[in-house]
């Protein structure tokens, strides 16, 4: 695995098991995490720009999610945040989203799902890029680059190198990493030295 900057996440729920649970899971999953049981312990982590996402839950004593969100939105207006409640209405779905809510989650939750829904925000509001996404992409772009000044379609490649079209369109947008196998049957298809495909990367 490569390298990556570790994405920061603060955890807001005033269930310390939750707060426990979910720490241990997105530690595993090779997260920075912070908690809190009250949406004001957590303000000096809002307001030192320490995290990059955080999760809340909406059903709190002190303070409701979105409340809390608010707030946030008034010191930290990038912070992506996803809600999360097991008391799910239109009316609070519909506030979390003016608020400026990345997701609203309802529990009990996936885990799979919690690590989708972080995976999208990563992507979409560009939370990090780390060194094996920038190199997939570098190299999805680098083959597509050689393939488009041969004259070469996808189809032309998956048949050279007995590779599907779909898995050789997902490795020239980036979006997956090909096995040293796969890339030497590309860089012959390409007739390039596979070292070709990773100069400069």
């Amino acid at each position: 695995m490569a390298p990556r900057t570790k994405l920061r996440i603060l955890v807001v729920d005033d269930d310390e098991d939750i707060c426990l649970y979910l720490k241990e899971f997105l530690t595993r999953e090779g997260y920075s995490v912070s908690t809190a049981t009250k949406p004001l312990d957590a303000l000096p982590e809002v307001v030192d720009g320490k995290c990059q996402l955080a999760l809340i839950d909406v059903r709190m004593p002190q303070m409701n999610g979105v409340e809390f969100l608010r707030e946030i939105r008034s010191i930290n207006p990038e912070l992506c945040v996803i809600l999360m409640t097991a008391y799910p209405s239109v009316e609070g779905a519909v506030d979390s989203m003016k608020a400026d809510a990345f997701d609203y989650l309802l529990k009990p939750f996936e885990l799979d799902q919690l690590r989708q829904v972080i995976q999208r925000a990563v992507r979409e509001r560009g939370l990090l890029i780390d060194t094996e996404i920038r190199v997939n992409r570098l190299v999805g772009a680098r083959i597509r680059t050689v393939r488009k000044e041969r004259s070469m379609t996808l189809r032309q490649l998956a048949r050279k190198t007995a590779l599907s079209v779909s898995l050789l369109s997902q490795i020239e947008l980036g979006k997956s990493s090909a096995s040293i196998s796969t890339m030497r049957k590309t860089a012959v298809a390409l007739s390039v030295p596979l070292s070709y495909l990773f100069d400069g990367v």
